[in-house]
């Protein structure tokens, strides 16, 4: 009797089912195929054994990352360990996958099988799933593989490192549209500028320095030696400019009103800002190139290998290409012109703007073109497999196609594959053993300076609180001293201590105050509060402050003095 298991991953958790038992495992079969559709039916032929719910999203989005990669997580080693046979013999466990299967194998012991009756069972399990498991709606399990699949699509977007190819592909076809609108504006500006000033045209042929001489120049007649020098830096030669100058003292140009000059100056800066733009966009092109594909730029150039890229769709179509598919890349049509004609196919498609093909002779072309799709095939596979990709495999590949030019031209006898290889092995492992110390390096610094960070903010917050603790300290001693005295004097020595802190005097001590007499503090007292109530009543309103700035209500300085009086007469 076999004991066959059924491994189910939901994204609600992991579910084991057992079947029941039986001596062939294809008699199920049939009996499983009649009953998928079911429920009654197919509830007799397996029972839940066990479920292990996910803890949490992110313990979900774990769990199906390593299952999709083939690698056993801890939780479902967990399941099957607790809930499988002990004879390991006997017992046979149906998965949906065989590489989670082989991993199961070969860490547990337990024989998987996949397709045949399991991946029939696991058709009626995926459609019943709800009611086999108990507590488990319908509606819930569509919710938690929702939740499952957005969070999963999110992560491999975000962490695949083959997807970085998408700023190539963006930026090479952004280039090649800026190209034709830069060429489509210049146009435009020469034949506009060129009814004031056409012999301009003639003198500068470039599109970037033609655009920025007219907006230097504006009305040809206001043009004159002092502004020679500025020309002569637009366009890097004095005889050049000397010659735009003669030109202008006899152009047979059309006078130009101020407001069409405003326009085309406006028009020109426009065709100089995307110019420049397209400068830094080749700039980046280049950067991205030199850290995505860094082989392939040093065999063919960023430009042609952003091309290729971008016409295979990502570094991995390109990668995956066989050497005569990337050799007419970009000559589809006429392939498929010369097959349905039964003329002659094409030699090469986008690797034809690389410089080997051009220095090639002619009987040489198609040789050539070969040979270099050959290995920009090796350079683009460098690349997207390997860990730490550096450039040391393409330039020992553009070496290659150099020698193999040379061979074509003269004869001489290139080195074999073999022997460059190795030196490119040797060279490889050195140079991405030096950017894992620099990273590691880099990795070190921004930890100590994290540290750092930690540790200023740590003492900041301590000194902020040795800061507040000594004020509840004041108030006690103040507490302590006032008590000491007679209620009606408590609150005038507040005021003097308020005040001599205020003031930082700090030869007035406490001790000099606790050995006045009680008669002598009152009779102070009650001097002071006749002076203050004399001076208000000739003051204005405004001067009726007292130590602190806080008015003090005239009843309660009479009720005072009546009562001083009362004690003095006692």
């Amino acid at each position: 009797m076999v004991l066959l298991h059924v491994l189910f991953e939901h994204a609600a958790g992991y579910a084991l089912f057992a079947v029941k038992e039986v001596e062939e495992i294809g008699m199920l079969l049939p009996q499983v195929e009649e009953s998928v559709l079911n429920i009654a039916k197919f509830d007799g032929i397996l029972r839940l054994a066990a479920f292990s719910p996910f803890k949490s999203a992110q313990s979900a989005l774990e769990n199906v990352n390593a299952v999709s990669e083939g690698i056993l997580h801890e939780d479902l080693k967990l399941l099957l360990e607790t809930n499988m046979p002990t004879k390991k013999k006997k017992a046979l466990l149906g998965v949906a996958d065989a590489k989670i299967g082989a991993a199961i194998q070969e860490e547990l012991g337990y024989p998987c099988q996949t397709g045949g009756v399991v991946a029939e069972l696991i058709r009626g399990i995926r459609l019943h799933f709800h009611s086999l498991v108990k507590g488990l709606t319908a509606q819930s399990a569509s919710k938690a593989q929702l939740g499952l699949g957005h969070s999963y699509s999110r992560a491999k977007v975000k962490f695949n490192v083959n997807r970085v190819d998408n700023m190539i592909i963006q930026s090479i076809s952004l280039l090649d549209q800026l190209d034709k609108d830069i060429n489509t504006f210049s146009m435009r500006v020469r034949e506009w500028y060129g009814y004031h000033f056409p012999e301009l045209i003639k003198i500068v042929s470039d599109n970037y320095t033609y655009c920025r001489m007219a907006k230097y120049i504006g009305n040809r007649k206001e043009l004159n030696e002092e502004r020679l020098e500025g020309m002569e830096e637009i366009l890097m030669d004095g005889a050049k400019a000397q010659a735009v100058l003669d030109a202008s003292r006899s152009s047979m140009g059309m006078d130009i009103s101020p407001i069409d000059l405003i326009n085309i100056e406006s028009f020109s800066s426009r065709v100089i800002s995307l110019s420049e733009y397209r400068k830094e966009l080749q700039e980046y092109l280049c950067s991205k190139m030199n850290q995505v594909a860094p082989s392939l730029s040093a065999l063919i150039g960023e430009v042609v290998g952003a091309r290729l890229i971008s016409h295979a769709g990502s570094l991995n179509n390109l990668a995956k290409y066989p050497a005569s598919t990337v050799q007419i890349l970009g000559a589809e049509k006429a392939l498929f012109r010369a097959l349905k004609t039964r003329g002659n196919t094409p030699k090469y498609g986008l690797i034809f703007h690389s410089t080997f093909i051009g220095r090639a002779a002619a009987k040489n072309k198609g040789r050539i073109s070969r040979y270099l799709a050959n290995k920009c095939t090796i350079a683009s596979r460098i690349d997207c497999f390997s860990e730490v990709p550096t450039s040391v495999f393409g330039d020992k590949l553009r070496e290659q196609v150099e020698e193999r030019l040379a061979f074509y031209e003269t004869g001489e006898a290139p080195r074999k594959n073999i022997d460059v290889m190795k030196e490119a092995v040797v060279e490889a492992t050195e140079v991405a053993a030096e950017i894992k110390r620099k990273l590691a390096k880099k990795e070190k610094k921004k930890m100590k300076r994290e540290k750092r960070k930690r540790e200023a903010l740590a003492a900041a917050a301590s000194g902020d609180e040795a800061i507040e603790e000594p004020a509840p300290k004041k108030a006690r001693n103040a507490v302590e001293v006032s008590d000491e005295t007679e209620p009606k004097k408590k609150k005038k020595k507040h005021q003097v201590e308020e005040v001599i802190e205020e003031n930082g005097v700090a030869e007035v001590t406490e001790t000099k105050k606790k050995k006045k007499k009680k008669h002598q503090v009152e009779e102070e007292v009650a001097d002071e509060e006749i002076e203050e109530e004399n001076t208000t009543e000739m003051a204005s309103p405004n001067t009726n402050i007292i130590l602190e700035g806080t008015p003090q209500p005239e009843k309660k300085k009479k009720k005072k003095r009546k009562i001083k009086q009362e004690d003095g007469a006692d």
